[in-house]
C-alpha cells in the first residue's frame, strides 16, 4: 500500500493494530471464515488498548482520533488477512457508536459508551427500508422528480 499522503497519526495507527493483528494469522481467520464464528479475541485486544473508542470524543471516553483514523484502523485489520470479515465485525462498534455519541443523552452516553469502548459490549445496528424489510438485496434505488427536485424512492 502506497503511504504517501497519510498523516503520522494515521501511520501510527496503522503501526499499532498491524502489531495486534500479527497475533490472528490466517489458519485463525480461515477457522473463523468456516465456522462463521465472531473474532471475540481480536475485539478483546483492540478493546483493551482502547481502540474501539477510536474516533469518539475524549471528553467522552475515546480517543479523539477522527474517521479517518478509524478508517485506517479497519483498512489494516482487513489487509492483516482477516479481510472485509474481521474488518466488518469491528466495524459497527467504531461507526455505530456515533450516533450515540452525538444524539443521545448524557445520562445514556454515560451508561453506554465505557461498556462499548471497554468491549464489555458490543454494538449493532439494523437496516431496513420500506416495503423490503431487511431483504437489502432487493433494494434498487431510484428518485423521483416533483418540480426540478429529486426525492429518494425505494
Amino acid at each position: 500500500m502506497e503511504l504517501t499522503g497519510f498523516s503520522e497519526e494515521q501511520l501510527d495507527v496503522r503501526d499499532a493494530i498491524s502489531k495486534i493483528c500479527a497475533d490472528y494469522p490466517d489458519d485463525y481467520w480461515a477457522a473463523r471464515d468456516e465456522s462463521g464464528e465472531y473474532p471475540h479475541e481480536l475485539h478483546t485486544a483492540l478493546a483493551k488498548d482502547g481502540w474501539i473508542g477510536i474516533a469518539l470524543p475524549e471528553e467522552l471516553g475515546g480517543a479523539g482520533l477522527g474517521i479517518s483514523e478509524a478508517t485506517m484502523m479497519l483498512q489494516t485489520i482487513s489487509q492483516s488477512g482477516a479481510g472485509i470479515a474481521g474488518a466488518q465485525s469491528i466495524h459497527a462498534n467504531v461507526y455505530a457508536t456515533q450516533p450515540v455519541a452525538k444524539f443521545a443523552t448524557a445520562e445514556q452516553r454515560k451508561k453506554m459508551l465505557p461498556r462499548l469502548i471497554s468491549g464489555e459490549w458490543k454494538a449493532c445496528f439494523g437496516v431496513t427500508e420500506p416495503r423490503l424489510g431487511d431483504s437489502l438485496a432487493r433494494l434498487v434505488p431510484a428518485s423521483i422528480v416533483i418540480d426540478h427536485l429529486y426525492f429518494p424512492y425505494v
